[in-house]
């Protein structure tokens, strides 16, 4: 497949390449080795995958995020080191977890009867395990832990699309299974999780071998998307509102970042990126974004030598292809665009940056399962 030159007005060159959405976190894998990093940061780290991947290529990972789910997550992944942590002891409490009885509270309450985004069943399980976290875990080492397996058993016996705004018309053939708590795949070696907005955070970041980013791109934004896991984590009895039951605090105004606000997003992004200290820069990039990819470049090209452009073909989100629909069977979504464009960029030194090219574009890439 030929490469696409793509030059900005000094005529510097951006190199696109065309690929697959299910390959990327093997993509940004190979990047990292490529890029002989043995230090990272994955800035908007969401549920913490690709900096998991990076800690797998053996670099020393900081995960940031504003989100508090977020945080717990990278707590369990990136700085749990697996070589250190009692796996004997660890399948203990989560034995004990598992024997608790299931009791009726705030999930069962307003997740399962009010809206419907998990059997009552594993609504009360979830209710009864999250309290005796609580109660008797808080301060335990292992409580970033158990808490992401609370997560990951929640979430498969959901009956969503995969995010918290909606649920399914019928309930998903998986939500009929009972909640099964299981231990994370931790991953040796050590990290660290910084919560905190990115745009302050930037700041305080020392300087890395690689930096990646993968900021929110439109109005949509994670903390109504994924509301159940932010209360799961935050465990702090929020009003909920509306048919999702969504926090009553995602109106309020520090829960609406500036990355999901059409003026604010393209400035802040920017800056953001002439800011990043690192030898080597990865921006991931969505054809939805408020930002023009020569812009990206151009920001990038600041303060580095050279930048390469990957381009990656996808499948979207499927609840832009079928719709969403309330309990009532009433459709709130519609179908939308089926396939968008990722564009991965890379800026670093002229040498590294083309090393990266060749890993890329000449060996190819398996994906991760």
């Amino acid at each position: 497949m030929p490469l696409i030159p793509f030059t900005n007005e000094q005529g510097q060159v951006v190199i696109k390449y065309l690929g697959s959405k299910r390959t990327l976190v093997g993509v940004l894998g190979a990047i990292a080795n490529a890029a002989e990093a043995k230090t990272a940061v994955d800035l908007f780290t969401g549920t913490t995958r690709v900096a998991q991947e990076f800690k797998r290529q053996g670099l020393k990972v900081i995960a940031s995020d504003s989100a508090t789910y977020s945080d717990m997550l990278a707590k369990c992944y990136i700085e749990a080191d697996a070589n250190k942590v009692d796996i004997k002891e660890l399948t203990q409490i989560i034995s004990h977890l598992k024997s608790l009885p299931g009791k009726r509270g705030y999930v069962t309450k307003n997740f399962c009867e009010d809206a419907r985004f998990f059997q009552p069943k594993n609504g009360e399980r979830i209710d009864a395990i999250r309290d005796e976290l609580e109660a008797n875990f808080k301060k335990d080492i292992h409580f970033p832990i158990l808490l992401t397996s609370l997560m990951l058993a929640a979430d498969r016996v959901d009956s969503t699309t995969g995010q918290h705004m909606a649920y399914l018309k019928n309930w998903s053939h998986r939500s009929k299974h009972d909640l099964e708590l299981l231990v994370p795949e931790l991953i040796p070696g050590t990290g660290k999780s910084i919560i905190g907005l990115a745009e302050d955070v930037i700041d305080e970041l020392p300087a890395v071998d690689l930096l990646y980013m993968d900021p929110p791109y439109n109005q949509h934004r994670y903390f109504t998307n994924y509301h159940i896991w932010e209360t799961l984590v935050r465990w702090d009895d929020p009003e909920p509102y509306g048919v999702a039951r969504k926090r009553i605090d995602s109106r309020e105004a520090h829960t609406h970042s500036v990355f999901n606000k059409r003026k604010k997003m393209p400035p802040a992004f920017k800056d953001v990126i002439t800011k990043a200290k690192a030898k080597t820069v990865v921006v991931s990039y969505n054809n939805e974004s408020w930002v023009e990819p020569i812009d990206i470049a151009e920001a990038l090209l600041q303060n580095h030598e050279s930048v390469a452009l990957l381009e990656f073909d996808y499948v979207r989100y499927i609840g832009s292809q079928i719709g969403i629909y309330n309990k009532s069977g009433a459709k709130v979504g519609s179908v939308g665009e089926r396939k968008n464009k990722e564009l991965i960029f890379i800026a670093g030194e002229t040498s590294r940056v083309e090393a990266i090219e060749d890993v890329v574009a000449g060996r190819g890439i398996e994906p991760r399962t």
